[in-house]
């Protein structure tokens, strides 16, 4: 298996990764403005530009916010890396430590993560870890406000909290804001040391190695450090012996607990709130708000959030939105996660009308849009992997079923799940039965049920009926899918 096809790599501009339709390059631009390598309207239209002249047309912007271009050969590659280049853009290397997309310019953010991320990419540069980590070990350091990373999963989550003490950081392992395991409340230098010193014991385990496969002896060592520092930094000494088999702190003090609080648990001077979303009944992502509508900064300043249906779309239209907000005086262009871009600079008077201009254009400009609880990754044509056509079965579910889809709902082309890696509500899988029915699972699940794939938006339009007339009041649909089981789920989908 060559260095294209090696699934589970982090398709780089540097390195593209075979997919059903060619190959894929993934690029993170920084943040911040044209002068620090931000994206600009300009440099926008400059890539979609590249990305018509040299892959498929369509270009994704990932659930973690990554730009994404698709459709190109091992030659054509090379060219849109050289044009890419030459447009100066500066792109985020190495281990990913990523913050919002309103990171340092949100007015209701706990506090700025970005100076305590920079600590984490030093410390990360001068441990040697880059090379030694695999391409998906990811960090995040979330400052909190009305864009939370909460639904992003990642190896180590480092959040702000306001206490009594001043601002703290929750330091978490594998998962994200909703299934994260809690280590310990410290401050920046303990929180950056205990992140640092967990990647090193990732690193010890192999470049596949992530935070879920740290042993409960290393999470106790490593929630052990706040109580050997006593909220103090630890010298920096000590980190290269965090190790499975040396080096490891002792037992924590009796009163800390390595699990996950639950809501209403005060950690530490700070109480976990409930946080929002549904997957069959539970919470399924974070409390934060979809990035996608007004969102005010500092003084009489907002930005707009303008979406990507199912995370895609064609380069020509992106151009045309670019160039919409040009006009309108937008200065820089921020991707955010949850396949979304976030429009900057321009005056408030202007956003109403570069909203218009991308609702015309087939963007999702309203947080109720239900294409925003679907997850469709390209299927057929565009995925020679993809067993049935994935969006075409999303647009017609998506206007057929407005007032049921409250619960996320993700339509694979295979097995693989790429668009949703994680358990859904319900999912619908090609396959070589046609379209499998998966209830509260993933894409990888056996199907409890299938009909063909051509047919697979009639099968989704039962079980609605079906949820619209067992509804009890004030139950959610998502609630009432559970209550009524896999069993019926999958014998109502089927039916003719």
């Amino acid at each position: 298996m060559n260095a294209f096809s090696r699934r589970g790599a982090c398709p780089a501009l540097s390195a593209p990764m075979q997919t059903g339709d060619g190959l894929l390059v993934r690029l993170n631009p920084v943040d911040g403005g044209p002068s620090s390598g931000g994206l600009s309207p300009k440099l926008l239209i400059g890539i979609a530009e590249s990305a018509l002249r040299h892959g498929n047309g369509i270009m994704e912007v990932t659930a973690r916010g990554s730009l994404q271009i698709r459709g190109l050969t091992t030659e054509s590659a090379a060219l849109l890396a050289a044009e890419i280049d030459a447009l100066g853009i500066a792109v985020r290397t190495g281990v990913p430590v990523e913050t919002g997309p309103l990171a340092g310019i949100d007015p209701q953010e706990i506090a700025d993560p970005r100076p305590l991320a920079e600590r984490i990419r030093v410390a990360i540069d001068e441990a040697g870890l880059t090379q030694r980590l695999g391409p998906k070990v990811s960090v995040i350091v979330d400052g909190g406000g009305q864009l939370t990373l909460d639904a992003v999963t990642a190896d180590m989550r480092l959040v702000a909290v306001s206490t009594d003490a001043g601002i703290r950081w929750r330091v978490s392992v594998a998962g994200d804001g909703r299934n994260a395991r809690l280590l310990a409340v410290a401050d920046e230098g303990v929180a950056r040391d205990i992140a640092v010193a967990a990647l090193r014991m990732i690193a010890e385990k192999g470049r596949e190695a992530h935070a879920r496969d740290l042993s409960e002896r290393q999470l106790v060592s490593l929630a052990g450090w706040l109580c050997l520092t006593n909220l103090r930094e630890a010298p920096p000494s000590v980190l290269p012996d965090i190790s499975p088999s040396r080096g490891e702190i002792g037992s924590f003090d009796a009163g800390f607990s390595l699990a996950t609080p639950e809501i209403g648990e005060t950690v530490g001077d700070h109480v976990i709130s409930p946080l929002e979303g549904e997957m069959s009944g539970r919470t399924e992502g974070g409390a934060s708000r979809k990035p996608i509508g007004l969102f005010p900064l500092a003084g009489d300043v907002s930005n707009l959030g303008i979406g990507l249906p199912y995370g895609s779309m064609p380069a020509d239209k992106i151009i045309a939105v670019a160039k919409s907000a040009l006009s309108v005086g937008t200065t820089e262009i921020r991707l955010a996660p949850g396949r979304a871009m976030l429009f900057l600079g321009q005056p408030s008077a202007a956003n109403q009308p570069l909203q218009d201009t991308a609702t015309a254009l087939g963007f999702v400009t309203s947080p109720a849009d239900p294409r925003t609880r679907i997850a469709a990754c390209p299927g057929t044509p565009a995925c020679a992997s993809g067993r049935i056509a994935t969006r075409d079965i999303a647009e017609t579910i998506a206007a057929e079923n407005t007032d049921i889809l409250h619960f996320t709902l993700h339509i694979s082309g295979c097995a693989k799940g790429c668009a949703h890696p994680g358990p859904a509500a319900l999912t619908i899988v090609g396959g070589e039965n046609g379209a499998g029915l998966v209830v509260n699972a993933t894409a990888k699940a056996l199907p409890a049920g299938y009909r063909p794939g051509y047919d697979a938006a009639r099968g989704f339009g039962r079980v609605a009926a079906m949820i619209r007339s067992a509804r009890h009041q004030g139950e959610t649909a998502a609630a009432c899918l559970t209550r009524l089981g896999t069993a019926g789920i999958a014998e109502t989908y089927q039916q003719e």
